[in-house]
């Protein structure tokens, strides 16, 4: 296991007044045996920068630190990682077995010494049942398993997996969730995880990075990033539904944007005049959307409440103390 330290990171595609840059100056701490999940949109530079930690991609400037050595030039294979990758990866020729052992046996590893280390992930994972099969009679989950398995085998510094559940369905990717979490208690060894499902990010993280644009809006832990965004892109990406930003409501002073999570506004007798637009159902909860003047407002009330009619009149109170302020020109926190 091993720290993993990111100073002043970036990354440009072409040289001169013509290059493009697409990661500007990432800074990051991560923790001996921390958890870490990158987050952000699409076309944001999560990936790009867990291949630059990888050895994959080049840095144009900046330092990489795994453990006490700096990496920018290390080959791949000698920065001792491991990476889960989306589409598994596996060689359908061989074994389950196989495919976890093959890298061992590349690096020279005894017969013996490969069985005890594979047999070891199998328990932890719960392949051992799987060993004699080919990657064509696994499920999904059971691929994505023998993938993880088989960087566990390796014994790395670190894992860096790059966005390994987006092909699962719903409920595999659910389950897969619980095994990270569990995996990452049993063995404790430092991880990085590229994400764009901000769901995924609040589960598995211990601190998460939020990325916007190949910067870093925010970096700490799922409440702190939650509870406490420190900008518009942040309080709107993080949160499912994101946090209500409102720019016009009552009491919205000029410059400001006012930042209020659906759970935190009450249906009452006082507050704002709003007209129900729409409603999800979702279980145990429902979404009222409702109509603020030209601003939609997204209301979270219990299952139990009565459904409102399509254009009914409510009024909406926000709980004081959860109100956030954002300034509108540079869109960081004022709260």
């Amino acid at each position: 296991m091993a720290t993993l330290a990111l100073n002043q990171v970036k990354k440009s595609y072409g040289i001169g007044p013509g290059a493009l840059q697409v990661i500007h100056g990432v800074d990051a701490q991560i923790a001996d045996g921390e958890f870490v999940v990158i987050v952000g949109p699409s076309g944001c530079g999560k990936s790009t920068l867990l291949r630059m930690v990888a050895g994959l991609e080049s840095i144009t400037s900046g330092t990489i630190q795994i453990g006490e050595r700096v990496v920018n030039n290390v080959q791949p294979a000698e920065r001792d990682i491991a990476m889960v990758f989306q589409n598994y990866a596996l060689y359908p020729h061989m074994s389950v077995f196989d495919n976890m052992a093959y890298g061992l046996r590349i690096r020279g590893l005894t017969a013996p010494q490969i069985r005890a280390r594979v047999d070891a992930a199998a328990r932890i994972l719960e392949l051992a049942p799987l060993l004699e099969r080919k990657p064509s009679q696994l499920s999904g989950g059971q691929r994505q398993r023998v993938a993880m398995g088989r960087a566990i085998v390796r014994q790395p510094q670190a894992f860096l997996f790059d966005e390994p559940l987006s092909n699962l369905d719903a409920k595999l990717r659910a389950q897969t969730r619980l095994e990270i979490q569990k995996l990452h208690r049993e063995l404790g060894i430092t991880s990085l995880f590229v994400t764009h499902d901000q769901v995924e990010a609040m589960t598995l993280a211990q601190r998460m990075l939020v990325m916007n644009a190949g910067r870093v809006e925010q970096f700490g832990t799922p409440e702190e990033v939650y509870e406490r965004p420190a900008s518009l892109f942040v309080a709107g990406f993080m949160g499912a539904p994101p946090m209500n930003l409102l720019r016009h409501a009552s009491g919205v002073r000029p410059g400001t944007v006012l930042g209020i999570r659906p759970e935190h506004l009450v249906i009452g007798d006082s507050g704002w005049d709003t007209v129900v637009d729409s409603v999800e159902l979702l279980g145990a909860e429902r979404l009222i959307h409702a109509r603020l003047g030209d601003e939609l407002l997204t209301i979270r009330v219990s299952a139990q409440r009565a459904i409102p009619d399509l254009g009914q009149a409510l009024r909406v109170q926000p709980q004081p103390e959860f109100i956030h302020t954002f300034d509108a020109a540079t869109g960081l926190s004022r709260s």
